[in-house]
């Protein structure tokens, strides 16, 4: 390099891929070209920002090192690349008008927490003064409004609003955080909130918060309209409106999610880490799983040792908690029971208006429905247990070229993915595709992807499951388009989801713990110990196969798989045990189950890991029916003695894990009186012990020191965090995801890998 190549002035085309819209990006390197004294111009296209500049080759490597270190908070610049050109003269720098070029996508923002700045502004700008939809490039809605690419105000639902000539300005003006601030409004110009009570309809804000806060603190339940969906809250301290409210949503025992005031508030409720804190204040403003104190209603997680909290992310909601009296109201989805969250404001309306005390609407349509993310802390990593507001629809930068492959997900807690050069764009969380509602939000979902992403699939891979809706809808587009259909194997697709996710290529021991799956063998899987790759997995040992009595009902009713594994045990001595079960259950429905486990009637097999949960939970008198997904293993968890380090035994033969020794002696301490925590804590130590023996086995035959940990059992926190520890101890490095979820909903980027790798190999 000589000196004069670093002096001489040459023009560049820089081009910037990653989360680099509706995040004040543009505006940032206009303000940086500036201070580096560069002319060029910088454009927003729909495959990222593009960046023509003429400078010197040391200003260019300043210029680039400064957009990684000063990028706006909520910005992702995941590449940058440029070449030299011709030789161009330019006077200034100016941001130009956004243009479309073929088939290639930016990232699509998500929608971010209302920022500090926006927060001062509401008490000091005139034209703001309290405006609840206030927000400028680095905050506000984001993916809930936007139609289509490249990100401008009329592909958003802030179409209608016409800007009025203050926000305008603004608009327009490069110095101005709200340069291009696409959801920009105010007073004059902006969306209004209105509250509809017993048919009266209120529009002045003052007036509204004033109701509502009265309303609320008088034990009332409302539908308030939030930035991906409707909620519905109450106050989080008043039993009987929680109860109240749980019979509205005909919602029996899954927890709800609270809204605290602050930090200060939620650290009464809650022990709160350093790590949990930089969640519960990041700018994607999820619910955070915590350890909880005393003090909310006991309606609102139903006896868990974990809430889940999230502070103010809408201008509303710092408003709203100013008013209360209360410091925390519960703010879950509003919808019924399984179906989608509303986002109509008619639908709210005729569904609430005379089952609540009144429904909070606005008028700016959301066009794409999202719930609340949730995730938890493992120590200083992050857990997603539920990916979607904040965190949907940012890719996962994978080593695979994915292009036009479509990965139809699971069927419960499902998500979709869709490949696009080397991401996979995950669709927020759609839910379990059991009723028609979500079955429609699903299909709704794939359209709009498509239409945003300019994506055209070519290969469709799907749940290796027969009766699975995503599958049917996989093998409609696959017959539509005339394309390649693949299966792929549950808890493969589960190992595969955290490769992908971790950049992994390679053979690995994979523990693939959940519920449900069908295997290769058509039998019911759930407890899987393999080796797997990208291509292919070898299921190396398995937990032992137990009869699932009336099938599926095993799932809802965990008594079922408590007399399943006790029969095993002890056989026709089934009949005579005495457990607290038997009075809780009955002895007539009890004897029917026996009956049909001594004739194989109806009875499927499985090597559930979530259904020996089940049965423990049961058998100890915890949990008999299971009124959500997983409630028996999560009380199961709850209960727990840390102070025990004792286990229980299990035999270990060629291929299988056989807890029936577990069974045995679970029963006898039961008998004598153990308590059900130290129970909890020796069961969940013979289940690490056995997983981390037969780890450490292949792990020794294979020459692999890396296992993979997927599956909805290991949200379980104590399972996770002692798995990890022991098989440290050996030398062995533990593998989990960090974008996507260990459970079902991160099967499609799994689906997506497998059919991504196969396909580069020429095997499909």
């Amino acid at each position: 390099m000589t000196l004069s190549s670093l002096t001489d002035t040459t023009t560049y085309i820089i081009q910037i891929k990653g989360l680099v819209q509706g995040v004040g990006f543009r505006p940032f390197i206009y303000r940086l070209a500036k201070t580096f004294n560069l002319n060029g111009w910088v454009i927003n296209r729909n495959d990222g920002v593009l960046i023509k500049i003429s400078a010197t080759q040391g200003q260019l490597f300043r210029f680039k090192e400064a957009i990684f270190k000063q990028a706006p908070h909520a910005a992702i610049v995941h590449e940058i690349t440029y070449e030299e050109i011709q030789k161009e003269e330019f006077s200034k720098f100016e941001i130009r008008k956004s243009s479309e070029v073929s088939d290639s996508i930016t990232w699509v923002s998500p929608d971010i927490a209302v920022c500090k700045d926006c927060m001062n502004d509401l008490l000091s700008q005139e034209h703001r003064i309290a405006y609840p939809f206030i927000n400028c490039t680095h905050c506000g809605p984001r993916f809930s409004i936007i139609r289509d690419l490249p990100y401008d105000r009329p592909k958003t639902t802030m179409d209608i609003f016409p800007m009025c000539e203050i926000c305008t300005k603004e608009y327009m003006n490069v110095n101005d955080r709200r340069f291009h601030a696409q959801p920009v409004a105010c007073n004059s110009c902006g969306p209004r909130y209105s509250l509809i009570q017993k048919g009266q309809e209120t529009n002045k804000l003052e007036s509204i918060l004033d109701e509502l806060s009265v309303g609320i603190q008088a034990g009332g339940i409302f539908a308030m309209k939030g930035m991906g969906g409707y909620h519905l809250t109450c106050d989080a301290f008043n039993q009987q409106a929680v109860e109240k409210l749980r019979e509205l949503k005909n919602r029996d025992g899954k927890p709800f999610a609270v809204l605290c005031a602050s930090l200060k508030h939620a650290r009464k409720l809650a022990e709160i880490s350093r790590h949990e804190e930089k969640l519960l204040l990041s700018w994607k403003r999820p619910v955070v799983l915590l350890k909880r104190k005393s003090g909310l209603a006991k309606a609102v997680n139903s006896g868990l040792d974990r809430v889940g909290i999230l502070l103010p992310y809408m201008p509303f909601h710092f408003q709203l908690m100013e008013r209360l009296t209360t410091t925390a109201i519960v703010l879950t989805s509003g919808n019924f029971s399984d179906e989608p969250i509303i986002i109509s404001n008619q639908l709210a309306i005729d569904s609430f208006k005379t089952k609540t005390s009144g429904v909070l609407t606005y008028n700016r349509d959301i066009h794409n429905r999202i719930d609340d993310s949730v995730v938890k802390s493992i120590g200083t990593k992050t857990q997603i247990i539920r990916r979607s507001r904040a965190y949907a629809p940012s890719p996962i930068i994978t080593e695979l070229m994915t292009e036009g492959i479509f990965a139809a997900g699971a069927e419960l807690l499902n998500s979709f993915a869709i490949g696009k050069g080397n991401q996979a764009i995950m669709s927020q969380y759609i839910g379990d595709l059991k009723n028609l509602e979500t079955l429609e939000f699903y299909e709704e979902s794939y359209s709009r992807f498509c239409n945003l992403f300019k994506f055209n699939p070519e290969i469709v891979v799907a749940d290796m499951h027969p009766a699975y809706l995503s599958g049917s809808f996989a093998e409609k587009i696959a017959a539509e388009k005339q394309i390649k259909l693949i299966r792929v194997q549950h808890h493969h697709a589960h190992i595969a989801s955290v490769m992908a996710d971790q950049g992994l290529d390679q053979k690995v021991i994979g523990l693939s713990l959940d519920g449900l799956g069908l295997g290769t063998d058509n039998k019911i899987w759930g407890a899987e110990v393999m080796l797997a790759d990208l291509i292919s997995f070898e299921r190396s040992f398995h937990y032992k196969y137990i009869p699932m009595p009336g099938g599926d009902k095993a799932s809802q009713q965990p008594w079922r798989m408590a007399l399943a594994y006790l029969y095993e045990v002890f056989g026709s001595e089934a009949y005579d045990l005495k457990l607290p079960m038997t009075k809780a259950i009955g002895s007539k429905k009890i004897n029917t189950i026996l009956q049909m486990l001594e004739q194989k009637l109806n009875c499927p097999e499985a090597s559930s890991a979530g259904r020996l949960f089940d049965a423990v939970a049961a058998i100890s008198g915890i949990c008999y029916h299971n009124s959500f997904q997983a409630e028996a293993p999560m009380l199961l968890e709850s209960v727990i003695d840390h102070s025990e380090k004792a286990s229980y035994s299990y035999r270990l033969t060629k291929s299988e894990i056989d807890f029936g020794p577990m069974i045995r002696e679970i029963y006898s301490d039961i008998q004598n009186k153990i308590p059900t925590s130290s129970v909890s804590a020796k069961f969940h130590n013979t289940q690490i012990e056995a997983l981390t023996q037969t780890a450490d086995m292949l792990s020794h035959q294979h020459r692999i020191n890396m296992v993979v940990l997927s599956g909805g059992s290991f949200q379980n926190h104590y399972l996770v965090k002692n798995i990890t520890d022991s098989l440290n101890k050996k030398g062995i490095k533990v593998i989990l995801p960090e974008s996507v979820p260990v459970n079902d909903q991160g099967i499609a980027l799994g689906q997506l890998a497998i059919a991504a790798k196969k396909r580069s190999l020429g095997l499909i």
